[in-house]
């Protein structure tokens, strides 16, 4: 596990998610969701918050996790959020170019956590009561 590439991850995650919550027209804007004048409705603001506000906690569970099964976990969380995003963004929004580049940015930050966890090439050995070894 690359520990300093997930806390890198959580940083700018929670960095981010903050920036969104503050100002949801920070995601509203790249994702065609405002309107002919480029304003975010009221609606969308309220509902981009807690998607901003979800994305800040995580990125800040990843970033203070203690080394080892809660780290891994905040890295489990962050990817299903970031691969789950691609999924109903990629669905969901309005416009191909918008799409792709949702599934692209989403894709790409679960990626670096996935890379996070798989490097470092030392596995470690779980003993599980009346299992046995299994190797994570």
């Amino acid at each position: 596990m690359k520990v300093g590439l997930l806390r890198a991850v959580g940083v700018a995650t929670a960095v981010y998610g903050a920036a969104v919550t503050a100002v949801p027209a920070l995601l509203a804007r790249p994702s065609g969701l405002v309107d002919a004048e480029g304003r975010t409705e009221r609606a969308t603001r309220t509902s981009l918050r807690p998607l901003a506000w979800r994305d800040a906690v995580s990125g800040l569970a990843l970033a203070m996790a203690p080394e080892g099964p809660a780290l891994r976990t905040a890295a489990y969380v962050r990817i299903a959020a970031d691969f789950g995003d691609a999924v109903l963004l990629g669905v969901t929004l309005p416009g191909r170019d918008r799409k792709l580049a949702a599934v692209a940015v989403s894709v790409g930050w679960g990626a670096l956590s996935v890379a996070g966890l798989l490097a470092g090439g030392r596995r470690e050995v779980m003993t599980l009561p009346a299992a046995g070894p299994l190797q994570v």
